[in-house]
């Protein structure tokens, strides 16, 4: 008799969840939004309880699409927005609303540590720069700035986690408080060689550890669901991961020198080190991927480059919304095709500045080369050039970081979806681009812990053999006109 995953994929606009079977088949879907909370110009939050509301709907709505015996539910996995931080009380209620992982109220102090000579320190133990994205400013901003909270935390009251931390204390009934190294190694607090949380990095933020969640595996089962509505108690939990590590999971880059992309809004690239933490001398971060046991069967460390750009499919959005050029976002394909190429245009996506690795936020979009030849076309392909160039740039200083050489890349997204999107990026990088069946593959990475984790697989290779894959892109453009195309980026991105 057949038994199923459910994967939990809180999102930071919405909570998914899937119904997988053993074959990697959707069975059932479900969806809920929740509203964002915007308290000033650059605050962003949410009520972690429209979180967790949003989870139940979502998972009554995939529990009642689906004809199955509940008991033949075998675990259950987690992925989730990562930096952003939840603090809540003993009794289990929240005790301020969640800070968002887009939230910007922590910028001047961030830059003050900067200027105190801590960037360095910092960067050399978590792999992360100091920024307002991630949760150790959040949290001592919490500590600062509610009252009473200070004290909450210091004497046992009060506690700080992720979303993942968050669901998991109340699909087991208030049972555990913990998290995986691929969420602990997005808050500025973990070591990621001593694989822990760092004395110094607290004292720094002024966090208790004590309030922090204890650090399990990505796979294992760590909790069991206890008075969840629909669920039977007793269900195991067995997998975590941060969205992108996750994602990397889901696409098989079990192995280093692999690769995957997700084009969403942005673009987010992971490149699998293995069990080397690679320190980025490129503008790239350095994270864990994700922690299980190895064939040895003792727990193994992977850990991952991450570079991400801040607009993929945003300029797409940008062609419809602010120059009216397509009237859907399924038009630019048809659109970029109706020419041979872009006619000599540069296509710049740094409308929100530039990420990794250039790291400029100063800079601006940038439509370059323009004719009176240059029409709709042109534009829309130049955008598409764009959105894949820039991915080029992140994983050359990948490769340069890590002294690995890229095998294929990995695609999931709704960008993904665009053939030709698809084509020019295997194109520039000069490397096959593989497209899988199932395009949701940060559910289906946690999914995947999940069900390793109570042995419904019993290796990764169980996993490849059931993997469907849609679509292969190998490179077709010539030397030349690659060497051609990425040197007039080069100097287009020099005047951003």
């Amino acid at each position: 008799m057949s038994r199923y995953v459910v994967s939990i994929d809180q999102g930071t606009t919405g909570s998914t969840v899937l119904l997988l079977s053993e074959r990697l088949d959707v069975v059932s879907r479900g969806y809920a939004e929740f509203a964002q909370i915007y308290p000033q110009p650059g605050w962003v939050e949410h009520d972690p309880e429209t979180i967790w509301q949003s989870v139940e709907k979502a998972l009554g709505a995939a529990l009642d699409s689906a004809a199955i015996d509940r008991s033949r539910i075998a675990a259950i996995g987690i992925t989730n927005q990562r930096e952003t931080t939840v603090c809540i009380g003993r009794d289990g209620k929240p005790l301020h609303h969640a800070i968002v992982w887009q939230d910007r109220r922590t910028a001047s102090r961030c830059a003050e540590l900067r200027q105190a000579g801590q960037l360095a320190s910092v960067k050399k133990k978590t792999g992360l720069v100091l920024d307002p994205y991630f949760s150790g400013t959040k949290i001592e901003w919490l500590l600062r700035q509610v009252p009473g909270l200070s004290s909450q935390a210091e004497n046992g009251q009060a506690r700080f986690g992720t979303i993942d931390t968050f669901l998991i204390h109340r699909l087991s009934g208030g049972s555990a408080w913990v998290t995986d190294p691929s969420n602990a190694s997005r808050t500025m607090l973990f070591d990621l060689s001593a694989r822990r949380w760092d004395d110094e990095l607290c004292a720094l933020f002024g966090v208790p550890q004590a309030a922090l969640p204890k650090v399990v595996p990505s796979q294992g089962i760590c909790a069991e669901t206890r008075g969840v509505p629909g669920l039977p108690d007793g269900i195991p939990i067995a997998g975590i991961a941060g969205d992108q590590q996750s994602a990397l999971f889901g696409q098989l880059c079990f192995s280093p020198g692999e690769a995957k992309c997700t084009y969403g809004t942005g673009a987010f690239l992971l490149l699998n080190t293995g069990a080397k933490m690679v320190p980025s001398e490129n503008g790239m971060l350095t994270t864990v991927a994700w922690q299980r046991p190895s064939s040895k069967g003792h727990d193994e460390f992977h850990y991952a480059l991450e570079g991400s750009a801040f607009i993929a499919g945003a300029m797409v959005q940008w062609l419809r919304d602010g120059l009216g050029i397509i009237q859907s976002a399924s038009e630019i394909e048809a659109l970029a095709r109706s020419v041979p190429d872009s006619g000599g245009v540069v296509a710049v996506p740094a409308l929100a500045g530039l990420g990794a690795p250039h790291w400029r936020p100063e800079a601006r979009g940038l439509l370059w080369g323009l004719t009176r030849g240059t029409g709709r076309g042109q534009i829309a392909r130049a955008a598409l050039e764009g959105i894949a160039l820039q991915n080029c740039d992140l994983l050359t200083a990948m490769e340069a970081d890590s002294g690995l050489r890229l095998s294929s890349l990995r695609v999931d997204g709704g960008a993904a979806q665009n053939d030709l999107l698809m084509q020019l990026q295997a194109d520039l990088l000069g490397v096959e681009i593989v497209r899988p069946q199932m395009l949701e593959s940060t559910a289906l990475g946690a999914g995947l812990l999940a069900g390793l984790g109570v042995g419904l697989w019993r290796s990764a290779g169980e996993v490849a053999a059931v993997y469907k894959i849609d679509r292969r892109f190998t490179p077709s453009m010539s030397a030349s006109a690659v060497s051609a195309m990425k040197q007039r980026w080069k100097e287009a991105v020099s005047r951003c």
